[in-house]
């Protein structure tokens, strides 16, 4: 998908959580959104995006979201990855 779209798409799940009056709380349900609504591969591209180029154009709230969220965003390997790798 196209890095752009994505950060698109993650800084309108950051508006709809700016509302929130405990901002520690917005963070958190940000990572939450991303965590149970984005496929691994989604959430792989944007935590690239961020390690590579610094979350470029992601508001500032959602940027550190995923700072803070970055281990819990992590997707877990694929299945069989590991045991095709070697072969």
């Amino acid at each position: 998908m196209n890095i752009h779209h994505l950060v698109t798409m993650a800084n309108q799940i950051g508006s709809f959580f700016a509302s929130y009056p405990d901002q520690e709380e917005a963070s958190t349900e940000i990572a939450n959104h991303l965590q149970r609504y984005w496929a691994p591969p989604m959430r792989r591209q944007l935590l690239a995006h961020v390690a590579e180029h610094g979350g470029e154009g992601l508001a500032p709230p959602v940027l550190a979201s995923i700072q803070a969220n970055t281990v819990r965003l992590t997707p877990a390997p694929a299945r069989g990855a590991a045991a095709t790798a070697g072969s």
